[in-house]
């Protein structure tokens, strides 16, 4: 099993902090928003490689915050400089995969959240579905329902549907950007942007797959800190505690 890190977009939202330098690398307390992650994720003991997606602007910091880490790194430089010229994440994922030729299991992860639950209980919940399998949290606020995805859920947690940014939302459910995919669906993301998926959004990969496979959605059972603004971050940084478990 691999875990692959979407960390290629340019965080405009956050300048000038992010101008020059990537926003998963910015410290939250005593560590990097992605040692949060991988650290966490890592105690499952089940990921053989860590991959990092980066635009070219930034692939020299990740390269050099992977040179002095402990665990198995490798730094995916998907070759774009600017905001207009990004790829997108679906293409991005794709990308990764033609480039590192990869054919296994995806634990596919945003580098810009912070969690205070352990990601390895969404690990084993998609082991025990054998399925690709994603997550869901209950929004409230209508509006903020109309910026995120958004996902419908059947029994046993099987989803139905999932829509990005829906001008009139079908259900409460938002849809953090962590995915699993199983190696028999990560080769269905090339037919998925033939098909017309859309590239830009993470969810939009799931919302395609889940018409064309199984897909199951767990409850999120604790809080995700979306670090997307100034604000955002100073909140975190004053309110973030660590991982509960």
């Amino acid at each position: 099993m691999k875990c692959m890190i979407l960390a290629a977009g340019y965080a405009t939202r956050l300048y000038p902090l992010t101008e020059n330098f990537p926003k998963p690398l910015l410290k939250v307390g005593e560590k990097t928003i992605l040692d949060w992650l991988l650290d966490d994720i890592d105690t499952c003991g089940l990921m053989d490689e860590y991959i990092v997606i980066s635009n070219h602007k930034f692939a020299h910091h990740f390269e050099k915050w992977a040179e002095g880490h402990s665990l198995p790194i490798n730094v995916a430089d998907d070759g774009t400089d600017s905001n207009e010229t990004r790829l997108g994440a679906v293409c991005d994922i794709q990308f990764a995969v033609d480039r590192l030729h990869l054919d296994d299991d995806l634990l596919i992860i945003a580098g810009d959240n912070v969690l205070d639950f352990s990601l390895t209980r969404f690990i084993r919940y998609a082991l025990e579905k054998g399925t690709s399998c994603m997550m869901r949290y209950y929004e409230e606020d209508e509006k903020r329902l109309t910026r995120s995805g958004v996902s419908e859920v059947g029994e046993d947690d099987l989803l139905l549907s999932m829509e990005e940014k829906p001008a009139a939302p079908k259900s409460h459910w938002c849809t953090p950007p962590f995915y699993f995919y199983k190696r028999e669906d990560v080769r269905k993301i090339k037919d998925a942007i033939a098909d017309g998926c859309g590239t830009d959004a993470p969810g939009s990969l799931v919302a395609w797959m889940c018409k064309h496979s199984a897909v199951h959605s767990m409850e999120m059972p604790g809080k995700r800190y979306d670090i997307g603004n100034l604000e955002s971050y100073r909140l975190v940084q004053e309110t973030y505690r660590g991982i509960k478990g």
